[in-house]
């Protein structure tokens, strides 16, 4: 770290008492901010997208999902300094075996407090210093976060679309591009859809809110009745959800996605069309291939309803088809080659 900046600290415990003490404690120290606290891991995961801090201290009970759980979510696709502070001396072996940058015991009592402070100071402004292991490690895995960014999938489905994409996901870990979702589902559906997906997924799974930031590990669905499209605003991907007229006989429409998708990121994409009636998305997949994206179409056999991606075929939008199962693979293969 620079010798004028501060150390950017996230504070994650359930306890109002503890965030207090962690947060007053360590920020006696000239070199440390707090920039944020959260109460839970879901809580966290938002504040640390929004706020990347050099480092985080967890705590392991916490509800909702404890902080293992939570690091092994959190390190693959946000890899960044953790330091554990919990009374739970019996999950230091399997913090650190996942990859946390520390431990230290909760104070018993007050009179402990000091040296708790000055331990967990130390043990943070060790994390990320540049010659820590687990700082360059990180910041290695930042370079390959950096390049996953600069691409982006694109998947498109209707009739039979939520098992089939549902299998799809299911066949990827959170180590890929950002992946951005039309699904045909009335509004109400898409969240509670996107809730089931992302508690059986290590990525990230939500439904599209107008300005989400698209991010490596993340998955993003369109909303019902709102229009989902991929734009760039100061160098960073975002997404813009909309409500708006039906394109190709829907809203989200899958033809408005690609197309987006097809103007912002040209080669940088991979496209996929899934099962679905009628022609939603042909159009866009060809734009997406034209402008040099492979592009991927679920086959007959595997098909509930082979309406969307035989018109896309058709039209020759599909340069590879094959079956759901397979897609998983053809998307690894895919991503081995950017």
């Amino acid at each position: 770290m620079a010798k004028d900046k501060k150390v950017r600290v996230l504070v994650v415990d359930d306890s109002a008492l503890m965030r207090k003490i962690i947060t007053s404690g360590i920020s006696a120290d000239g070199t440390i901010e707090v920039i944020g606290s959260a109460e839970d891991p879901f809580d966290a995961r938002d504040k640390i997208l929004e706020l990347e801090p050099d480092a985080i201290t967890l705590d392991i009970n916490m509800p909702k999902m404890n902080g293992i759980e939570f690091l092994k979510k959190l390190l693959p696709q946000y890899p960044v300094p953790v330091i554990v502070v919990s009374s739970q001396s019996s999950t230091v072996k399997m913090a650190l075996e996942i990859g946390a940058a520390g431990f230290v015991s909760k104070p018993a009592s007050n009179e402990h407090l000091e040296a708790f402070t000055k331990e967990l100071t130390a043990k943070i402004k060790s994390a990320v210093s540049p010659e820590s292991g687990k700082y360059l490690a990180a910041k290695a895995n930042d370079n390959s976060k950096a390049k996953l960014s600069k691409y982006v999938i694109a998947i498109g489905a209707s009739t039979g679309g939520t098992e089939a994409t549902a299998t799809v996901l299911n066949g990827l870990k959170n180590d890929l591009p950002p992946i951005l979702i039309v699904q045909h589902m009335p509004p109400g559906f898409t969240k509670m859809y996107a809730e089931r997906l992302n508690s059986q997924s290590s990525m990230e799974i939500r439904e599209a809110k107008d300005g989400d930031r698209v991010l490596p590990g993340r998955v993003i669905i369109a909303a019902g009745e709102h229009h989902m499209k991929l734009v760039r605003e100061g160098g960073e991907l975002r997404i813009r959800s909309y409500k708006g007229e039906k394109v190709s006989s829907h809203c989200p429409s899958v033809d408005v996605l690609f197309e987006s998708v097809a103007q912002v990121q040209k080669g940088n994409a991979l496209g996929i069309i899934l099962t679905g009636m009628g022609s939603d998305g042909a159009k866009g997949l060809l734009s997406m291939r034209n402008q040099g994206a492979h592009t991927i179409g679920q086959d007959e056999k595997s098909s509930v309803v082979y309406g969307m991606p035989k018109v896309s075929f058709d039209i020759g939008a599909v340069a590879e088809q094959c079956s759901v199962k397979d897609i998983p693979r053809a998307i690894y293969r895919w991503a081995e080659n950017i």
